[in-house]
């Protein structure tokens, strides 16, 4: 008996990896997106995952639009004192 090709398995392997990549990208807009639209919850990442805050600072800069990080700042202190 010839063994079975591997076509079959590399088409379900191929379909995971598509679909893990369509979840990634999702998420990371979804992630972008609440953090576009709220500034509580970029005051909780910035407490849990400052990193991932710097990279959405960042690529707003990147893409040329300032103030966000300034504004986070002043309006985040304020509530301290």
């Amino acid at each position: 008996m010839p063994p079975k090709p591997l076509e079959p398995l590399a088409k379900k392997l191929l379909k995971g990896v598509v679909a893990l990549e369509l979840l990634g990208v999702f998420g990371a807009y979804a992630l972008f997106h609440k953090m576009n639209n709220s500034q509580d919850f970029r005051s909780t990442m910035n407490k849990k995952f400052p990193s991932i805050l710097e990279v959405y600072y960042q690529s707003n800069e990147w893409a040329g639009i300032y103030g966000i990080r300034e504004g986070d700042n002043k309006a985040w202190s304020a509530k301290q004192d």
